[in-house]
């Protein structure tokens, strides 16, 4: 294909696939696309593991790295260790996590002890991560929340690694534009995670001419899990698509079974953009968990990263125990994903998901042009 994108990245295919899970990653690479590994739940041994891995098997084709460090967080660079930040969050919203669960027949006695994930890179983090994900060869390297560190930015840079950030207004883009980014990721209100309001359809026109003439390219993404969505982000200005919900249920993903089950029974109304998870905005299955935040007696969440101290470690709990058939696990049960679930219906390998895109936009491309004809 002719694209920016596709000359910048060195790519068949400009179909960019996010996933934490590395044969996805590895899959979509080989066959024509472009794989991103979400990064930011690893430690810096964890992700020189994954990385050597994937540069074993990817045979030579590119592929890029993806982080979480915020531009604003709860935390300053003298209390970000993982002990300041447990520190700082209230009693009062572990109780109510824990009383979540116990309603549902959920032991919660120890739910906190032991569990020491964060998902976010904060100041004493960010660094070592970077470093690891730039001493591999790596394509690209984008930061998910906000304008990438500076400390980023000027490495990639030395490194000859293009950065990408993720966005959701027409105002963000430009900040990232004045920043020096090197890929802006348009991002509608539909997509898994982390979102904001405004619709894809409307935000990557916006976002396309606001940054016209930069010669910057813009992906599109939201809720598209179809070659011909492609297609029409394309017809928009887009060089390219950015997707990530739609690899979820794909045969290679390590999404637990339950949930993968889940995801391919559930519409396109089944999902919840909230703040109860992170902190932040995000959007992610609905279900008791989701709603018994949203009900009047919730506390009011946390900013990022005192909630996921408060959620991630109970709905750890909850995963664990839906696999193994708890019922009151099973109706707490959810993940991050975008609207495009609804059209998420069947298991396919991830080479297959990108064969599919290809031949679905190309037929969706096909339709337009013979519409100019008629």
């Amino acid at each position: 294909m002719k694209s920016s994108l596709c000359t910048l990245l060195d790519i068949e295919f400009p179909l960019i696939a996010f996933s934490h899970c590395r044969d996805i990653v590895v899959e979509v690479s080989k066959a024509g696309g472009f794989g991103v590994l979400g990064a930011a739940r690893y430690t810096v041994e964890a992700l020189e593991i994954e990385l050597s891995w994937i540069d074993e098997h990817i045979e030579g084709k590119p592929y890029g790295v993806d982080l979480i460090a915020p531009t604003s967080m709860a935390v300053t660079e003298q209390n970000d260790s993982l002990d300041d930040i447990r520190k700082m969050v209230p009693q009062e919203h572990k109780e109510f996590a824990k009383s979540i669960l116990e309603r549902h027949e959920i032991d919660s006695t120890d739910v906190y002890e032991d569990y020491d994930r964060s998902s976010f890179l904060t100041h004493g983090k960010a660094g070592n991560i970077i470093d690891v994900a730039l001493s591999h060869p790596i394509s690209m390297i984008a930061n998910a929340l906000g304008v990438p560190p500076p400390y980023m930015l000027e490495l990639a840079k030395k490194k000859g690694v293009p950065t990408a950030a993720l966005i959701g207004t027409k105002e963000h883009a430009l900040k990232q534009v004045q920043a020096g980014v090197d890929i802006i990721v348009a991002s509608g209100t539909e997509a898994g995670g982390h979102c904001g309001d405004v619709p894809t359809m409307v935000l990557i026109p916006e976002v396309c001419e606001a940054v016209k003439g930069s010669g910057i390219p813009v992906l599109a993404a939201g809720g598209i899990v179809t070659g011909r969505q492609m297609a029409a982000c394309m017809a928009m200005g887009a060089a390219g698509v950015w997707t990530g919900s739609v690899w979820l249920t794909s045969a290679e993903s390590d999404m637990p079974p339950t949930l993968k089950e889940k995801m391919l029974k559930a519409s396109s109304a089944e999902t919840i953009r909230s703040r109860s998870r992170t902190g932040k905005h995000s959007r992610q299955l609905r279900s008791t968990w989701t709603d018994a935040w949203d009900a009047f007696d919730a506390p009011k969440p946390l900013p990022m990263p005192l909630q996921s101290q408060v959620t991630e470690a109970p709905l750890s709990r909850v995963t664990k125990l839906a696999e193994i058939g708890h019922s009151g696990a099973d109706q707490l049960l959810t993940s991050w994903v975008g609207q495009g679930v609804g059209l998420m219906n069947s298991v396919q390998s991830a080479k297959g998901i990108v064969y599919e895109f290809m031949q679905d936009y190309l037929e969706a491309c096909e339709k337009l042009s013979s519409s100019l004809n008629d």
